[in-house]
């Protein structure tokens, strides 16, 4: 299978500044993590915005330190390296953010991607499979506050996107790509310029509002996509520390997912969502 390489000298005039949004922007044909390597840059100083693409990862990492492996040149392997103007106690949002902007990066080609909790982005996928019903992983996200000395901390947000794998080529029984739900004319260097731009906007309404999820409307564009809110859910809390079993009820003002239990309600901050019984898409979720 043929697959074309990203066009690093028509993405730079596009996205680097003066006529794009980037300080700087690299892409490299193989790098253990774009994750690891931007974090490194940010502590030495690396201006921002910035953006480090992989055309393959050797030992890409998604969250609770899961490994992240695809053919050369089958995703869209991206790193972002960021300093949102917000207050510290509203990022618990920001991971949930960069998942919305991969939803709205899909969206006008015509693919219905929805949200797991935090930010696992979904598309329908069949029969159905444990943790995640009809649904099948796309993409993952993954975002580090890296401290720097600066008077606004950095971010690196890490994006790895599945675009043209086959069955063969996918993981786990629970992952897919957009080749696989008809998505096979998206062009990867089309959708880093569509993920920047979607990225850097929806952070902007984040920051205009003050860093208030709610206030800048993307609570409820994040409710409106979410295919965990709604449904029952167990959540494997991080750490080991315990399951949740209950009814996903809605998104806390700090980020968390709050559940509906027996025993009351749960805010959880950080763990494993697994759908139990799935909500209807078609449902808004409460």
């Amino acid at each position: 299978m043929i697959r074309p390489a990203l066009d690093a000298a028509s993405l730079r005039p596009v996205l680097l500044a003066p006529a794009g949004p980037l300080a700087a922007l690299d892409v490299v044909a193989e790098t253990a993590s774009t994750q690891a390597d931007l974090v490194e840059r940010a502590r030495s100083g690396r201006p921002d915005p910035a953006v480090l693409v992989a055309e393959r990862q050797t030992a890409g990492r998604g969250r609770a330190g899961r490994s992240w492996e695809a053919p050369a040149r089958s995703a869209l392997t991206v790193s972002f390296l960021l300093r949102p103007h917000v207050p510290s106690v509203a990022l618990g949002w920001l991971p949930l953010l960069a998942g919305l902007a991969v939803v709205r990066t899909l969206g006008p080609g015509g693919v219905p991607a929805r949200l797991k909790w935090p930010n696992d982005v979904l598309l329908p996928g069949g029969s159905d499979v444990d943790g995640y019903g009809r649904y099948r992983k796309v993409a993952g996200v993954l975002a580090e506050v890296v401290p720097d000395g600066g008077e606004v901390p950095a971010v690196v947000l890490g994006v790895g996107l599945n675009v043209d794998q086959e069955p063969g080529e996918l993981p786990v029984p629970t992952a897919t790509s957009l080749r696989l739900v008809g998505g096979a004319g998206l062009d990867r260097s089309e959708l880093l310029v569509a993920l920047t731009g979607e990225l850097l906007s929806t952070l902007a309404q984040w920051e205009a509002a003050d860093g208030d999820a709610v206030d800048a409307g993307l609570a409820g564009e994040y409710a409106e996509v979410s295919a965990t809110l709604g449904s029952t859910v167990r959540v494997e809390l991080a750490g080991g520390s315990g399951v949740v079993v209950g009814e996903a009820l809605r998104v806390a003002d700090d980020g968390a997912l709050v559940v509906g239990t027996p025993d009351g309600e749960r805010h959880v901050s950080a763990g494993d969502v697994h759908h139990v019984r799935r909500r209807d898409p078609g449902v808004p979720a409460r």
